[in-house]
Formats: structure tokens, C-alpha cells, sequence
């Protein structure tokens, strides 16, 4: 009986072993398409992809640090979470986990991590992926998504839907986009090839190059970057734009009909390209204003800028 006492605590012990460091791990948990999946890895490499299986499945190989590996089921939720240290901010090495990831791809699919690098492929269904100093990549994901990342940059093709990707000091590369589209950087640079009928731009110290198709609404707002923009504006489409310490240059289809309101201030510059229309210089003041129509006008384009250039010209 002594004996026991000594075994059973070992072999309790034995099943409660956290997964060790370093270690190859290959997991499946059943999963539908109503499934919301977790997932947090604070660093490495992480790619995830919709399947048509009824279940999710990692492998891969833990962070050398790694203290466990939490993945489990409650109801419609899976759990899937790489523990590390809690004061391991600054000791994490340059590789951390290399994970690669299945899920049913109507499934929602949420994932946080610090330095973590993610691609995201094949998911159609609520998308949010939030990461520090980590890239993401994102290819075919529609319904909603969001990828914000701080240092990082973000890459996207083939995505659909409300779209929401953002970064403060990384570059932002979107193309054949379609649905409603919103970019937001800091400190980098966009550029987008996109078919989205809605489209929101905002950027501080960046250059912005954006190719349009067809458009029902457009807003930029910059400070201290330049904008390049080229799309068709449908009849009784809207465009609203504004800069601070930036260039503007849009280009409309040669057909383009809708009324014109500018506003240039602290010595600002408009140009018209597409009617022989000139911008009225203030009495008073560096500024000038510049209105006039093309078509039956039933479009609006307003736009002002601070210390700028607008150019309105043809594709």
C-alpha cells in the first residue's frame, strides 16, 4: 500500500506532462464549418488553410522554449496555443514554431502572435489575424477580414468581402481585391490592384499607388505622401479625398461624369487635365478653388489639400 502512495503521484504526474521544448507535434480535433478556431503562437511561422475535412489538424515543431502546447475542443470552439515563458519577450530565438495548419474553410478563424509570420489560405468565412513584428500573407480569404500587423508588412491576392488591412511601419501589397476595401498604414507605403466597389485609404509618411476598376465610393486621406490613383467612378459615384503636405494625382475614365469641388490652401497647387476648366486663385492668401462638371454630373468628386498638389486627369 506504501508503495502506491509513492507510484500514483509519478504516474498522475506522468499524464499531465506539458509538451516539451523543441518538440514534433501532429494533432487532429473534429471541426465544421460553425467551428471558431483559436490559435496563438507568439513567434515563427504559421500557415493556415480551409480544407473541406470536418476537422483540424496541426503538425509541426514547437518553439525550443516552449513550456506546452494547449489544443482542445469546448463546444463549437477549438483551442489551439503555443505557451512560452512569461519572461521570455526577449529570449525567444530567431526560428520559434513552425506550425501548419488545416481548418474546414467556413470555419472562423482567429490568430495573435508577437513575431509571428502568417499566410492565410483558402478561408471563407470570418478571418482576423493581429500580430506585432510578424509579416502576413493572405490568398483567396473572403466574408471578413482583417490582418493588422505593427512593423510588419502585409501581402494579399484573390481576397473578397468587407477587407480590413492595416500596418504602422510596414508596406501594405494588395491585388485583385473585390468588395469593400479598407488600407491604413503609418509609416509605409500602399499599393493596391483592386476591383472593390468601396474603397477607404489612410496614410501618414507614405506613398500610395492604387489601381481602381469600377467604383460606387472613394476616400484617401494622406499626410506627408504622395498619391497615385486611377479607376472608373460610376454614375452617381462618390469621391472624397484630402491631403496634407502630399500630391494627388487621379485619373478618371475619359468619360467620367460628375461635379468637381476642390480646394487648395497654403500653396497648393490644382491642376485640371480633363477639361480646359482653371482653379481660381484666392484674394487673399496662398489658396484657390476649382469647380466645374463633366457629363450630366451626377458623380461627386470633392477634395482639398494643405500645402499640395491635386491633378485631375484621363487614364
Amino acid at each position: 500500500m506504501k508503495v502506491f502512495q509513492y507510484i500514483l503521484p509519478v504516474l498522475l504526474t506522468s499524464l499531465t506532462i506539458p509538451a516539451l521544448a523543441g518538440e514534433k507535434i501532429d494533432k487532429v480535433l473534429p471541426a465544421s464549418g460553425d467551428s471558431n478556431i483559436s490559435i496563438e503562437s507568439p513567434n515563427g511561422d504559421v500557415r493556415i488553410t480551409g480544407w473541406d475535412k470536418a476537422q483540424v489538424s496541426v503538425k509541426g515543431e514547437l518553439d525550443d522554449q516552449a513550456e506546452d502546447f494547449i489544443f482542445r475542443q469546448n463546444g463549437s470552439l477549438i483551442e489551439m496555443k503555443v505557451v512560452m515563458p512569461h519572461n521570455s519577450n526577449n529570449r525567444w530565438n530567431e526560428e520559434g514554431s513552425d506550425l501548419t495548419i488545416f481548418v474546414p474553410k467556413d470555419a472562423r478563424v482567429s490568430f495573435g502572435g508577437v513575431s509571428s509570420d502568417v499566410k492565410l489560405v483558402n478561408l471563407h468565412r470570418n478571418i482576423e489575424v493581429k500580430t506585432v513584428s510578424g509579416d502576413l500573407k493572405g490568398e483567396n480569404l473572403t466574408n471578413h477580414v482583417e490582418l493588422a500587423t505593427v512593423s510588419g508588412h502585409i501581402k494579399t491576392k484573390q481576397l473578397s468581402g468587407k477587407l480590413n488591412l492595416s500596418t504602422v511601419s510596414g508596406d501594405i501589397k494588395d491585388n485583385d481585391s473585390s468588395g469593400r476595401l479598407q488600407l491604413k498604414a503609418v509609416s509605409g507605403d500602399i499599393k493596391s490592384r483592386s476591383k472593390a466597389s468601396e474603397v477607404l485609404v489612410k496614410s501618414v509618411s507614405g506613398e500610395v499607388d492604387l489601381n481602381l476598376d469600377e467604383v460606387d465610393e472613394l476616400e484617401i486621406s494622406t499626410v506627408s505622401g504622395d498619391v497615385e490613383s486611377g479607376l472608373m467612378l460610376k454614375d452617381s459615384g462618390i469621391v472624397k479625398l484630402s491631403s496634407i503636405s502630399g500630391d494627388m494625382e487621379i485619373k478618371f475614365q475619359k468619360d467620367v461624369q460628375a461635379s468637381f469641388r476642390l480646394n487648395a490652401s497654403a500653396g497648393g497647387e490644382l491642376i485640371n487635365k480633363l477639361t480646359s476648366d482653371k482653379a481660381i486663385e484666392a484674394k487673399y492668401g496662398p489658396g484657390a478653388k476649382l469647380q466645374f462638371a463633366t457629363g450630366n454630373g451626377n458623380g461627386s468628386v470633392r477634395a482639398s489639400t494643405v500645402s499640395g498638389n491635386i491633378k485631375l486627369s484621363g487614364r
